[in-house]
């Protein structure tokens, strides 16, 4: 004890000169957004390439698992197949539009935190494969989040596990509205907050993305009705949703890049400042 007491005392000019330093570096972060952009761009670059080589290790170790999984789903898949019509039908030329909505962007989670109140994902594609700030995030069973920031080969993604996630959905048999949220409690149930007591809701109900926003789609799945209860001295429901995804074991995702997102903002933004 008494040396690291001497080593302080003999080192003390250079010590404080690193403490103010760094709170000299702190405040220029904080109070400018240009620095502030850089530094989390450039902690997202760095924290993406250590999560990436953490994932290529537990992948390979891994490997066994999800080979038994492919090989499992390849026969369930190819029963369905030999068991199934030829019911295909091409669309007739009229009906086919040539430029969809939505482009979609295959993505891999290289780290995802699931035991905060606040929780990230990052994934292995960032700006230099078109992903920008405010896309959505989903897989195969449903939403996962929005992204983010950026930088050029990596991407963070603010989980809907996050407490200061707000997301449209309704409710899937009915146009009724609200806010999923989480509570910071489970890692399988998430909220939606402000659906009117008019709407009639059962356990199991299906529950999807509402699309009164330019991130997600009209109807992507998000999970099933659990719990009902009212919200106090409101005339809403407050219903707990059971996750169709497991978002403590996350793969390969899609990241939603809609190609209208500009024009509708654009147009909003117009009818706010006349």
């Amino acid at each position: 004890m008494q040396q690291i007491f001497n080593f302080i005392i003999r080192n003390s000019n250079r010590l404080l000169f690193l403490l103010l330093l760094g709170i000299s570096l702190a405040l220029t972060i904080q109070s400018h957004s240009y620095h502030r952009s850089r530094v989390i761009s450039s902690a997202n670059f760095l924290s993406g390439g250590v999560y990436e080589k953490i994932n290529r290790v537990n992948e390979y170790l891994n490997l066994r698992t999800e080979n038994e999984e492919l090989v499992l789903e390849n026969a369930r898949l190819k029963s369905l197949l030999f068991n199934k019509e030829d019911t295909t039908k091409l669309p007739p030329p009229d009906t086919i539009k040539g430029v969809k909505p939505a482009d979609i962007i295959v993505s891999k989670v290289i780290h995802n935190s699931y035991n905060t109140h606040e929780n990230f994902i990052t994934l292995n594609s960032g700006a230099n494969d078109g992903i920008k700030p405010d896309m959505g995030v989903i897989n195969s069973l449903g939403i996962i989040g929005i992204i983010d920031n950026t930088s050029p080969r990596y991407a963070t993604v603010v989980s809907i596990l996050n407490m200061k996630s707000h997301i449209n959905a309704k409710l899937k048999k009915s146009n009724h509205f609200g806010s999923l949220t989480w509570d910071g409690k489970s890692t399988g149930f998430v909220q939606l907050e402000d659906v009117p007591r008019l709407a009639s809701i059962r356990k199991g109900d299906t529950i999807v993305t509402g699309g009164q926003s330019v991130i997600f789609p009209e109807g992507i799945n998000i999970g099933t009705v659990d719990k009902i209860s009212t919200k106090a001295n409101t005339s809403s429901y407050v219903i707990n949703v059971k996750l169709f995804n497991d978002m403590t074991n996350l793969g390969h995702v899609y990241i939603i890049k809609s190609r209208d997102r500009e024009e509708l903002i654009n147009l909003e933004n117009k009818k706010k400042n006349e």
